[in-house]
């Protein structure tokens, strides 16, 4: 049995996103919430709290064992971009691209 949970609109970049959903990507809950523990990226503070909420939705259910659950699927994707604009030298504008991104877990039964 899967459990899925996501998270959208997170204001950090999907490509700084995806080095710290590499890491955690098939390891045990209990393995990929210490890690995302000690890594010292914005996102993980997120991510660590998607799996924790995708961990509490397993818990809701009456046929799923908490302790064997491990990360089957995480993948980021890009969410909408707000454009900026920054003022350059001689009176020209330099678009700035301020990225967002969305991010799913599945867990599932070893």
């Amino acid at each position: 049995m899967e459990v899925k949970a996501a998270v959208k609109y997170i204001r950090v970049s999907p490509q700084k996103a995806r080095l710290v959903a590499d890491t955690v990507r098939g390891k045990a809950v209990s393995d990929a919430l210490s890690i995302l523990e000690y890594t010292p990226k914005t996102v993980s503070r997120y991510i660590y709290k998607l799996i924790s909420s995708a961990v509490a939705n397993a818990n809701s259910r009456d046929d799923m064992d908490v302790d064997t659950l491990f990360v089957k699927t995480i993948f980021v994707d890009q969410g909408p971009t707000l454009k900026r604009f920054r003022a350059r030298a001689m009176g020209r504008g330099t678009r700035i691209l301020k990225r967002s991104c969305h991010i799913t877990v599945v867990l599932d039964e070893a």
